[in-house]
């Protein structure tokens, strides 16, 4: 049985430029592997990061990934966060449905046009930690 997800890859045009821009607005951990590969860690999961044609058993495009992180934090804390690094929100917060039932989400691109949701479920307390 499926228990889990380890990772998920993005295309980007260049992951070094993309793995600073996620470092900097998330505050995720830049890792790399393989023969020079880049990714982003967070908790037990990762973002892989390739540039166009790097893998070749897929169909990726660069710009054409959606990805939906979960905080603890409160959505407007994200906000101001992102604003203040010049990071335009382009919807939200709004009510979402995750995996376990709904949530509040705001949604913004990444440099490359990936589609990221950031979200929170309502059980889940603020740690007071920033963003």
């Amino acid at each position: 049985m499926i228990t889990g997800i380890d990772h998920v890859v993005l295309t980007v045009r260049d992951p070094e430029a993309a793995a600073a821009f996620y470092a900097h607005a998330f505050g995720v951990e830049i890792v790399r592997f393989g023969n020079g590969r880049v990714a982003l860690q967070t908790g037990q999961q990762k973002i892989n990061l390739q540039s166009l044609g790097q893998e070749t058993r897929n169909h990726a495009a660069i710009g054409c990934g959606d990805l939906c992180l979960l905080t603890d934090v409160a959505l407007e804390r994200w906000v101001t966060s992102l604003a203040d690094k010049g990071i335009a929100i382009i919807e939200g917060p709004v009510t979402k449905t995750g995996a376990r039932g709904p949530f509040l989400s705001i949604y913004l691109n990444d440099p490359d046009g990936n589609l990221i949701e950031i979200s929170r479920y309502p059980d889940l307390a603020t740690n007071g930690a920033h963003p």
